[in-house]
């Protein structure tokens, strides 16, 4: 029996195709949220988790009120006015690293302290995000509980798509309100309400003058700004990305005289052939076009952000690009590496710090599986018998240029020439030889020296611990209050919201499976970053795989209603297999043969957590409050991410068997008590 959703006579769709847009528009605004927010607020990008998690919560409390009388979810354009325009006029004030943990900035902090704005901006996104999961769980009610599953999912990858060719196309930001408006109109038709219609303009407009503003564009990852300043002398173009200084176009050779850091790799590689040099993060070009001034005969220059190599082909004075010498790939650092058959004189990785996470991991920075103890034995097995490795940036900490340097020496056998610039921000230099004769050093960094003179020496990071920038194997104290808030916030509004638990209570494994199921998501997420790259492309894509994965399971379940013993054993089986079989054998496969076991290992096991879902859901009397309890355990699943920081990825594998264990259970118990023996 199905149950009319109590708006569901209004808009211009039929019931099917209002779920699936419902749905499509409630994914596409969280995904857009993430990344405007990001861009706009300062350091937002490193806890895009924060919005992840308050949609979660959100959308949990949206499916809770589908059944109350009165329709709030034709004021969601409402909701994230309030939103934009807080972001934009409070800015926040984070500092710009720690003791435990670095964030690269150089914007001095301003606006709202931290433990204020992150809690509000959480506040603010979850009451967005609980219209918006009003509008599609109202949509909901006119189905019964798999087929609104199956229509929710197919309208979560149209929005993952929509998303995706928006990002792919670089696309100013005032699309996606216009994308929310043109949905919001569909949905309600002329019962959308006036406020809601002056606020879709209104975020229209304010996004268009953002758009507007000089020299602002945006990429797959940032939002850019560049500026010229063509007075000075040398002139330069200044380039800004999420509102932080992050590079400086001009002459190369103009370049070495301000910065000589650039110059100094060639002074320690010594009589280098330099026929082949490999640039990672080679950005506007000034490192690409110094290595030409220094004869290298080829030079392959990686650098993951289109719009930022854009620029150096336009601003650049050099013209390093067009040189024919330059083969240009648009790729992450560390997937090209594990691609490439090239041989190299020198390898450079040139300040390739990044000021945002992937999308859908706590704590994975662009660049995190660039820098660890693999990643830095790849780039030694890619040197030639006279090769010399190099790297500078702003390290910001003594103990993360001891962490490199250590790592360098532990993969190379010797220590590294180190070259330091200034006591600020930790300014350095590190070189370092395939031979220990391949470098000439002014100063060598010494194990011995630095641990007697008390400094510390983190260990590695690791592919299964890929936290470059935390020093110890923590939960840094902000992300333990952050937590501590979220959690306290969500149970409130849970109870505000949703009345009474109760309603809730019958669903308890689907709570369970809810958290186990976002850590299996988390970890396709990092696996796939760490074999194929960290880019946009490979993040969405991962993101459709798992809604196809959904999918497939709900056909299944519709078609074949497979046993429940034998699905949860296939659960098991797959979690088992995922586990034994590490990442450090897939990264030795062809790429091609690599895709094909990474997706049969990463999704195996989402299909089969989606079969036992879908298994349980279809029996939901109330699939609303079932839903929102599923949703509810994702975002808890999401606050158990950050045990990864203490344990590593694929520990994550072990903490989802132990949850998806006690769903079974708690499964059982539930089933015992609704129906009678032999049911």
């Amino acid at each position: 029996m199905t149950t009319q959703a109590p708006s569901s006579h209004v808009g211009l769709l039929s019931a099917r195709m209002r779920l699936i847009v419902a749905s499509a528009l409630m994914l596409f605004v969280q995904l857009a949220l993430i990344r405007w927010s990001g861009a706009n607020l300062v350091h937002l990008s490193y806890f895009s988790n924060l919005i992840l998690l308050a949609s979660f919560l959100g959308i949990g409390l949206g499916f809770l009120r589908a059944r109350k009388p009165r329709d709030l979810g034709r004021f969601a354009p409402v909701a994230i006015l309030v939103l934009i325009a807080f972001i934009f006029f409070f800015p926040a004030r984070i500092e710009g690293s720690s003791s435990e943990l670095i964030f690269f900035t150089e914007v001095k902090p301003t606006g709202l302290p931290t433990w204020v704005t992150l809690p509000l901006v959480f506040l603010v996104v979850a009451f967005a995000m609980t219209l918006l999961g009003e509008i599609t769980g109202r949509a909901f009610l006119a189905f019964i509980a798999l087929d609104a599953y199956r229509w929710d999912i197919v309208g979560s990858l149209s929005g993952t798509v929509l998303f995706t060719v928006v990002a792919f196309l670089r696309s100013p930001s005032w699309i996606w309100p216009t994308v929310m408006l043109i949905a919001m109109i569909l949905l309600y038709g002329k019962a959308l309400p006036i406020l809601s219609w002056l606020a879709g303009l209104g975020i229209i407009v304010l996004l268009v003058l953002e758009s507007l503003s000089p020299g602002v564009s945006w990429s797959p990852y940032y939002k850019v700004t560049t500026q010229d300043y063509t007075n000075t002398n040398p002139p330069y173009t200044a380039i800004q990305v999420n509102g932080i200084p992050h590079q400086n176009v001009l002459d190369a050779e103009r370049r070495l005289l301000i910065e000589p850091l650039y110059g100094r790799p060639y002074e320690r590689a010594v009589d280098n052939p330099l026929r082949n040099v490999l640039v990672i993060g080679a950005g506007t070009g000034t490192d690409v076009a110094l290595a030409l001034s220094r004869g290298a005969q080829h030079v392959d220059a990686v650098e993951i952000d289109p719009r930022i190599q854009q620029i150096g082909v336009e601003k650049n004075p050099n013209q390093p690009y067009a040189d024919p010498r330059v083969t240009t790939y648009i790729d992450d650092g560390r997937a090209f590496l594990s691609r490439t058959d090239g041989e190299y004189d020198l390898i450079l990785f040139a300040l390739p710090d990044s000021l945002t996470l992937v999308s859908g991991a706590s704590q994975l920075r662009l660049e995190s599986y660039l820098f660890t103890r693999e990643s830095i034995q790849e780039a030694y097995d890619h040197l030639s018998p006279d090769g010399v490795f190099a790297m500078y940036n702003y390290y910001r900490e003594d103990w993360l240029i001891n962490r490199l340097a250590g790592t360098v020496e532990e993969v190379f056998g010797h220590a590294p020439c180190i070259d330091r610039f200034t006591a600020v921000q930790s300014l350095a230099v590190m070189a370092i030889g395939k031979s220990a004769d391949n470098a000439v050093c002014a100063d060598t960094w010494e194990r011995s020296a630095i641990a007697a003179s008390g400094q510390e020496i983190p260990a590695p990071s690791a592919d299964d611990r890929p936290f470059l920038y935390l020093k110890d194997a923590s939960i840094p104290q902000l992300y333990v209050i952050l937590i501590g808030l979220i959690l306290a916030v969500s149970l409130i509004a849970i109870r505000v919201v949703g009345g009474p638990l109760r309603q809730m209570r019958g669903y308890a494994d689907l709570f369970l499976m809810g958290m186990a199921f976002l850590l299996l998501e988390t970890r396709s997420i990092t696996t796939f970053a760490l074999l194929f790259g960290t880019t946009w492309l490979v993040n969405a894509l991962v993101f459709a795989g798992v809604l196809l994965a959904v999918l497939l399971a709900i056909e299944v379940t519709r078609r074949f209603s497979p046993r429940r013993p034998w699905v949860i054993a296939a659960l098991f089986i797959s979690l088992a297999v995922a586990w034994l079989i590490p990442n450090a054998w897939l990264l030795t496969l062809p790429v091609p043969v690599r895709l094909v076991v990474a997706v049969a290992l990463a999704f195996a096991p989402i299909f089969c957590a989606n079969l036992y879902f879908t298994s349980r859901f279809k029996e939901a009397a109330n699939p609303t409050a079932a839903f929102a309890a599923n949703l509810f355990g994702a975002m808890i699943g999401g606050c158990l991410e950050y045990l990864s920081l203490l344990t590593g990825y694929r520990f994550l594998l072990i903490v989802a068997a132990v949850i998806y264990l006690a769903a079974v259970l708690v499964g059982r118990r539930l089933g015992a008590r609704a129906a009678p023996v032999g049911a």
